[in-house]
């Protein structure tokens, strides 16, 4: 289905007054049939009359107003005519009706896609907007949290907020059954498609670009290329219902509550055993240059036996972790 722009149709200010006219007349030869004619012109005019204020009446139907980033699909007796867009006082067929099938769901920033008169959000009632206009202005989807597995089998929860707009009217209407759901179950499926690619954290021989090569790609360290390819996916999905994704975002990212804890310990292990292992080999380097210094400035000379002491001695008060408790030898060296 192929979007087509209805264009010249802003005739509705003339339209209106052509039938505020029309309906002025024909009231006048109504009064003017009752009034100063009878038997058969009389009874001919006032339903002449009649008839012509009836058929203005549903003139009036025909009159359209669009606000700026509005638009109307409209059909014709079930066939697809044409759509209204852009700001303007429009008058089409008054027999033509609007179509919207998403015109009473909203994707509400809370997180879910509600359908109904209304919606809550904190506590307040937000009346979904039941008029047949489309919106072509940009929207925000931010779907509720979801628990998908990683690359290692790790569940992870994650969320994501995505912008998007609606830039072909026949697509949206005809091509699916509801726009905004379709829009909302294809995020879902997207972030499901591309979370059980990437490990949470780096880890090693996964491969993540598709190349066959193991890299350093991860959920929290690749947040930026992770939302690109979200948003690449959902943009393949949705090309048919006439949609644009303009951007997504990773909103919220940690591991499930029920590993949240062991994959903590496990984090506080690793930072742990790095930060051992950059000070035992400053430790070992600063050592090094003490019995260099030793034996360059020849301060003293140091068997195999006394050096082994001393660094020993010097490991274990750099590598402490409390501060240590010199003892004094005021005998000889040996």
């Amino acid at each position: 289905m192929e979007e087509k722009i209805l264009n010249g149709k802003k005739h509705g200010m003339l339209a209106l007054l052509i039938i505020l006219a029309v309906m002025v007349l024909s009231l006048g030869g109504f009064i003017y049939a009752i009034s100063f004619c009878s038997d058969l012109l009389g009874i001919l005019l006032t339903c002449l009359a009649m008839s012509i204020f009836v058929a203005d009446i549903i003139a009036l139907a025909g009159l359209k107003v669009l606000r700026p980033q509005e638009a109307l699909v409209l059909t014709l007796f079930g066939k697809y005519i044409g759509t209204l867009k852009g700001p303007g006082f429009f008058y089409v067929n008054p027999f033509s009706s609007a179509i919207n099938p998403a015109r009473y769901t909203q994707l509400s920033q809370s997180g879910d896609v509600k359908n109904g008169e209304g919606l809550q959000i904190s506590g307040q009632s937000i009346k979904a907007d039941n008029s047949n206009k489309l919106s072509l202005k940009v929207m925000t989807l931010n779907n509720a949290r979801q628990k998908i597995n990683d690359v290692l089998g790790n569940p992870v929860e994650i969320g994501i907020a995505v912008t998007w707009r609606v830039i072909d009217t026949a697509k949206a209407v005809f091509n699916v059954d509801n726009y905004k759901e379709f829009l909302s179950l294809m995020c879902d499926t997207a972030l499901r498609d591309i979370v059980r690619i990437y490990p949470y954290d780096v880890a090693e021989n996964i491969d993540t670009t598709g190349d066959g090569k193991a890299d350093d790609g991860s959920l929290r360290g690749s947040s930026t290329v992770v939302a690109k390819r979200i948003k690449d996916k959902i943009q393949e999905s949705v090309n048919d219902a006439g949609i644009e994704i303009i951007d997504a975002r990773i909103t919220y990212l940690a591991y499930a509550p029920e590993i949240a804890a062991a994959m903590l310990q496990r984090q506080q292990a690793s930072a742990i055993i790095d930060a051992r292992k950059m000070i035992v080999d400053g430790a070992v380097g600063m050592v090094e240059m003490a019995l260099n210094k030793l034996k360059e400035e020849s301060i003293v000379d140091l068997d195999d036996e006394r050096k082994a002491a001393m660094v020993s001695n010097l490991l274990v008060v750099l590598c402490g972790n409390k501060d240590a408790q010199p003892i004094v030898n005021s005998g000889s060296l040996y």
